[in-house]
C-alpha cells in the first residue's frame, strides 16, 4: 500500500519527527496541530476562542495540501489542557465546520507542546 506525505507551508511545520498528513489512498490523516502561527511559528497571542481558530486554520491548510477540505473529515480528536473551554472550542468547530459534523472525541489532558491549550487532529476521507 502506497502512502504520500503531504505539506503546507500555509500550516506550521512539524516541530518532532512526524508529517503534517500521510495519505494512503482516499485517506488522510492529519496530524494534531497546535495554534501555532505558520507564519513566524510562535503560538497565537489571545484566548482559547483565538487559539482553537488557529488550530481549525492549521487544519484546513494541510488537509487543503492534501486535495481536500476540512469538510470531508470523518473524524477529529481534540485535547484540552481545561475542559472548561469545551463549549467554546464547540462554538470555533462549529463556525467552520458544516453538517454533517464527523465523529469526535475530546480528551482532557495535562498539558500540551509549547504551553498550548487546544490541539487537534483529523482523519478525512477524500472523493
Amino acid at each position: 500500500m502506497k502512502r504520500s506525505i503531504i505539506s503546507s507551508t500555509e500550516a506550521p511545520a512539524a516541530i518532532g519527527p512526524y508529517s503534517q498528513a500521510v495519505r494512503v489512498a482516499d485517506t488522510v490523516y492529519l496530524s494534531g496541530q497546535i495554534a501555532l502561527d505558520p507564519r513566524n511559528g510562535q503560538m497565537v497571542a489571545g484566548d482559547i476562542s483565538a487559539q482553537a481558530r488557529q488550530v481549525f486554520a492549521n487544519l484546513a491548510a494541510v488537509a487543503d495540501a492534501a486535495g481536500g477540505s476540512l469538510q470531508q473529515a470523518v473524524r477529529i480528536g481534540i485535547f484540552l489542557t481545561d475542559l472548561n473551554d469545551f463549549a467554546v472550542v464547540n462554538q470555533v468547530m462549529e463556525a467552520v465546520l458544516q453538517p454533517p459534523y464527523p465523529a469526535r472525541a475530546t480528551v482532557g489532558v495535562a498539558a500540551l507542546p509549547r504551553g498550548a491549550r487546544v490541539e487537534a487532529d483529523a482523519i478525512l476521507v477524500l472523493g
